[in-house]
């Protein structure tokens, strides 16, 4: 069974946007994956399309309505029966590699993008609907951590990436960020290849990139450091 993506938007004309791009757009058209994008105003019961409303208790903006959501929801999930059924929000669990791959692992993923100030709680406890956010800050809509969520994904779909193994040393594999890479010309700007690359010495190398490895995480990254984020090993 192919992968599919169902998407819950108001703005179903986003997608899909980049995701027909590169390595993602070119698995699209291989048919690697697929995508649907359901456009909840379709569920508005009023002439104007309104899916949101006042906030209860008061408070600027606006909140998504539950009845309209869950209908779009309910929609995009039928698409996709068994797959984890997701809330692209600020205050959800952090989007990770190890997240990534257990969605590849799985049939597909249906998204909900939430709009304004959100959509009202009783949708997410109602369809008991999982939290992810892709990152400590708030954009407009959902539809840009979908983008993100989706290409993290996609790309460990199997054929999308043609050599498999280029993922193995990838930043987050293995709880480590990536060893600096390098390439032609030998010299640039006063700045050269280290030695130990152009060794021929692959035990050498591999040495050198693990200890590269080591250092920027314990730098730039120590939380990752305690394996907490780390794939589970095989």
């Amino acid at each position: 069974m192919t992968w599919h993506a169902a998407i819950a938007t108001i703005m179903p004309d986003m997608f899909p946007g980049p995701l027909g791009h590169s390595l993602s757009g070119r698995a699209l058209d291989q048919g690697l994956w697929t995508l649907s994008a359901i456009d909840m105003r379709d569920f508005a019961t009023d002439r104007h399309k309104s899916v949101d409303d006042t906030p209860a208790g008061g408070g600027a903006g606006m909140v998504m309505r539950p009845d309209i959501v869950a209908a779009g929801v309910d929609a995009a999930s039928a698409l996709v029966p068994d797959a984890p059924q997701i809330y692209l929000s600020p205050r959800g669990e952090p989007l990770t590699q190890v997240l990534a791959h257990e969605l590849a692992a799985g049939p597909g993923v249906m998204l909900l993008c939430g709009r304004f100030e959100g959509v009202d709680q009783r949708v997410i406890d109602a369809r008991e609907l999982r939290e992810v956010s892709i990152g400590d800050y708030v954009l407009s809509g959902g539809e840009m951590a979908a983008y993100v969520l989706l290409d993290a994904v996609v790309r460990l779909l199997p054929g999308v990436i043609g050599a498999a193994s280029s993922l193995d040393e990838e930043s987050f594999e293995n709880g480590l960020l990536e060893y600096p890479q390098y390439t032609r010309p030998r010299a640039w700007e006063g700045h050269s290849i280290p030695d130990v690359l152009l060794s021929g010495d692959h035990k050498k190398i591999a040495a050198w990139r693990r200890a590269q490895s080591e250092t920027l995480t314990r730098t730039r990254r120590p939380d990752l450091i305690n394996g907490k984020k780390a794939l589970p090993t095989t």
